[in-house]
């Protein structure tokens, strides 16, 4: 009989998440309540992030992450309720099917991927911190993605772009701050099974077979993959992993030809 062993790396701990209502954002919600963290579910539509919080027993703050005083009252109301904030997953993000080529992607598809995947990720760190550096502890979870570190000939040139600027900025943000406690990571995750994939690859069925055949392990991603990666970068169990791409793609970025 296989015994099931419970991980409680965050009891008493407070989390933030972003984009909770769904996909990666709403995995990590379940993984972090499970692993005992007050869960704060952020989402810019009601309904889902409502449930989101019903479910893992959290608390839900409708939020458009790119407004600077909705943030603010976002990372306040976390610590008013709970009394700290201990990790920010900042995951919201977007991939419109008018972002494609940068021959035919549009200056206000470009600005609204920006803003939303990028814009709201320096929002989201600049309301964090203070809190933080109060405590002298904490840990900041930026998604980026593998698209980050690679170049794709199916292009999505603003999500490409955003992904780089959070590459960057967390990185740079992870060397600012270290020595005051607080780490910050950019997790880099390769396709994974979320809605917003499911929808762009439905409309282009070509697309996501040119994408698939590049994954070594022959598959996306399960969105509870990418949650467990998020615990661990919380936790005290990551305590010397800082200002790094962590990847989680399987394999990817290290594939020059795959299995048939």
């Amino acid at each position: 009989m296989t015994e099931t062993i419970v991980c409680r790396r965050l009891a008493g701990r407070t989390a933030v998440i972003t984009g909770a209502g769904s996909g990666i954002g709403l995995a990590t919600a379940h993984r972090l309540a499970s692993e005992g963290a007050n869960v704060v579910c952020a989402d810019i539509d009601e309904r889902a992030g409502k449930a989101a919080a019903e479910a893992v027993g959290g608390l839900f703050v409708q939020v458009d992450v790119t407004d600077a005083e909705q943030v603010e009252a976002l990372f306040a109301t976390a610590y008013d309720t709970y009394g700290s904030v201990d990790v920010a997953f900042n995951n919201a993000g977007i991939s419109p099917p008018e972002d494609d080529s940068i021959l035919t992607t549009g200056l206000d598809a470009w600005k609204r991927v920006q803003d939303v995947n990028l814009t709201s990720v320096y929002l989201c760190c600049k309301a964090a911190l203070p809190y933080m550096r109060r405590q002298g502890r904490g840990s900041i979870i930026n998604t980026a993605s593998f698209v980050a570190i690679m170049g794709a000939a199916t292009s999505q040139i603003s999500y490409t772009a955003s992904k780089g600027g959070v590459l960057a900025m967390s990185r740079e943000l992870g060397v600012q701050f270290a020595r005051e406690g607080i780490r910050v990571n950019a997790l880099c995750p390769g396709p994974v099974d979320t809605p917003l994939l499911r929808e762009l690859f439905a409309k282009d069925p070509e697309r996501a077979a040119r994408r698939l055949v590049h994954i070594p392990l022959g598959r996306f991603a399960r969105p509870e993959e990418i949650a467990a990666a998020v615990a661990f970068l919380a936790s005290d169990d990551s305590s010397f992993v800082n200002a790094t791409d962590f990847l989680v793609d399987g394999g990817i970025a290290g594939a020059y030809v795959t299995p048939l």
